[in-house]
């Protein structure tokens, strides 16, 4: 089987995914298309010889519809023959683009791709696309499907999570991001947005909140109460799958989940052949990847399961990995991730996540993949282990090594 590594990886910073944000006047083929720019005059990329153009999009409609992958890379003047394919695994869609792109490569039947995602929830708002599981109460009720918000609060009620334990996280998530801005670890790969005029509107992560302490997030109500106890309460649905609980408790807010946010990611992988003949020198390797299902009424535990598949797959333990990075989609997520495997947390988002900067549905897996790939090299690691929570009860995962 083919080595698959990688080469490069860009980000857009992330926008507040408001009509407020700095990226809301910005379309989603611009923000895409910046990226894939990037790629190509960063590495001075012949793009004849990409094979194909992997993006996740979660919401894939509207101006985010048609197949933008293909659309982006025309826009950014791609040769011709660089395909272009759209994916959806909700919030891992990213990191599958990676992970489907090293699958092409490992295989032998492709030499280079770029993978990545997108997605402007200020101009596209999540459930844009419908979708039976969102739409369809007949199908919820009878498999017990319930909002994320209410699966993330029956996450820290079974497995014991509180308020300020969640709340505390929280915050040195905020800590560890502003530490990050600070001491420059994503300059690497930051390309800041431009307007049409070519003038950069946003170079920096727009969703942190570094003043954020236990006082502040003590002020604020839980989000899910209401859709969890008013009539016909998804409490009383996620009680039918989990009747060893008495109740649900309530434990999530804006400021200890995932921040709603504008942004784009790429990803430049490829066999080392190819690599070393367009004059590119590899940053890191992928060593394994995976997907799985899980409980869908609990939805969010995917994680754990995931990571056990993909370091079996690597011949790996849970301690053979320097750096974790989870997708914050909510603070008990990744408390459950670090409370099953055992992982201290000093190894663990090392420089903040989504809770602090936010997460741009279908570009966070790529973003967070990426954010790896130069944390390995700063901080002078070998191995990293990237996976996120999935919408529906899924899990991916992917595991890279620094070259």
């Amino acid at each position: 089987m083919t080595d698959a590594y990688i080469f490069d990886a860009v980000r857009t910073p992330r926008g507040k995914g408001k009509k407020s944000g700095s990226l809301h006047e910005i379309t989603a083929l611009s923000l895409l298309t910046q990226q894939l720019e990037a790629i190509r005059d960063r590495n001075d990329l012949d793009t004849s010889k990409v094979d194909d153009v992997i993006m996740g999009c979660v919401s894939p409609v509207g101006e985010q519809g048609a197949d933008i992958a293909r659309v982006a890379a025309i826009s950014a003047d791609y040769a011709e023959t660089a395909a272009g394919v759209t994916i959806n695994r909700f919030c891992a869609s990213g990191l599958e683009a990676v992970n489907m792109g090293a699958a092409k490569v490992m295989s032998g039947m492709s030499d280079m791709i770029v993978a990545g995602g997108i997605e402007s929830m200020s101009r596209v708002p999540m459930g844009s696309d419908g979708g039976a599981m969102a739409v369809d109460p007949s199908f919820a009720y009878e498999h017990q499907l319930v909002p994320q918000g209410i699966s993330a609060d029956l996450i820290a009620t079974k497995y014991g999570f509180s308020r300020d334990d969640c709340d505390a996280y929280a915050v040195e998530s905020q800590k560890r991001t502003a530490k990050a801005w600070d001491e420059g670890r994503f300059d690497k790969g930051i390309v800041p947005v431009k307007d049409q005029l070519g003038v950069t509107i946003l170079s920096k992560d727009e969703h942190m909140r570094p003043s954020t302490d236990m006082q502040s997030l003590g002020a604020l109500n839980p989000s899910f109460i209401g859709m969890g106890t008013v009539m016909p309460g998804f409490d009383g649905v996620a009680l039918q799958k989990y009747p060893e609980l008495e109740k649900i408790n309530h434990v999530h807010h804006a400021g200890n989940s995932s921040g709603i946010v504008d942004g784009a990611s790429a990803v430049l992988i490829g066999t080392k052949e190819m690599g070393e003949a367009l004059g590119l020198k590899a940053r890191a390797r992928i060593k394994s990847f995976a997907e799985i299902g899980s409980e869908p009424t609990i939805m969010l535990t995917g994680p754990e399961f995931v990571a056990a598949k993909a370091l079996k797959k690597a011949g790996m333990e849970v301690g053979d990995i320097d750096l974790y990075e989870l997708n914050e989609a909510f603070a008990a997520v990744v408390l459950r991730f670090l409370q099953a495997h055992d992982i201290d947390p000093a190894i663990m988002n090392v420089n903040g996540g989504a809770i602090s900067m936010g997460h741009p549905l279908g570009a966070t897996g790529a973003m967070i993949l990426g954010t790896m790939v130069d944390e390995l090299e700063r901080s002078d690691k070998e191995t990293s282990l990237i996976t996120l929570c999935v919408g529906g009860g899924m899990g991916a995962a992917t595991i890279i090594e620094r070259v």
